[in-house]
């Protein structure tokens, strides 16, 4: 009878690890879900909307932060706008988001002297359905966490990156994510080991390297 029991259990567990799964909205090498979000566009000064569709083509770093007017969050849009550029160079949309509404994110853009240069998209998540559907989304407090979704021009999620409120993120290590995320798709059969930036050794794993990694590496 406990066996059974014990059986019983462990089909419940993996059926609802299975349920999970299912309806997990985002899981890396599978296509990210649509979306439609307003902006506040800083350098126009005036609002849209944006769309999963509008961004197909493009490498998309999707750029979630807890939320306006508060005090990491303006260091890491300051962070990633200092690597703007170099990510426009490697084909890279930027957009930060969170649970704030456009007028919002233009008074906190017109007020923050971190954000004065700020250029790309600020994107509002007013009512938290995407943060929701993404999971990232605090119930208890109403933001989203610090979450950054790499997404390919295939719109396929490539990457995800989520850390603790009170750290700021790295738009260099980002960047670095996205270029080896990008040498790999333009490089069929090659890959990228811990830490590789432009310019480093790349593997082509075969049997022939199994064991001998750091000879391949030129090590």
């Amino acid at each position: 009878m406990a066996r059974l029991r014990r059986l019983r259990i462990v089909r419940y567990t993996e059926y609802a690890v299975s349920i999970v799964t299912f309806f997990l909205m985002f899981r890396v090498d599978q296509p990210f879900p649509d979306f439609s979000l307003e902006v506040y566009r800083p350098e126009t000064k005036d609002e849209g909307t944006i769309t999963k569709q509008d961004l197909a083509g493009k490498w998309v770093v999707l750029f979630w932060y807890p939320a306006d007017f508060t005090y990491v969050c303006p260091t890491e849009l300051a962070d990633m706008q200092r690597r703007y550029d170099e990510f426009k160079k490697l084909g890279a949309e930027i957009v930060g988001a969170s649970t704030d509404t456009t007028v919002t994110h233009k008074a906190w853009v017109e007020t923050e002297e971190l954000l004065a240069d700020l250029r790309y998209p600020l994107a509002a998540d007013h009512n938290g359905a995407l943060s929701r559907a993404l999971e990232i989304y605090d119930e208890s407090n109403g933001r989203a966490q610090r979450a950054a979704f790499i997404i390919d021009p295939d719109g396929v999620l490539r990457a995800v990156d989520i850390v603790a409120d009170a750290i700021g993120r790295s738009a260099g290590e980002l960047l670095r994510k996205t270029k080896a995320l990008k040498f790999v798709r333009e490089n069929p059969g090659k890959v990228c080991p811990a830490s590789w930036d432009e310019g480093a050794p790349t593997l082509s794993p075969s049997l022939g390297i199994s064991g001998k990694v750091a000879k391949a590496l030129g090590q």
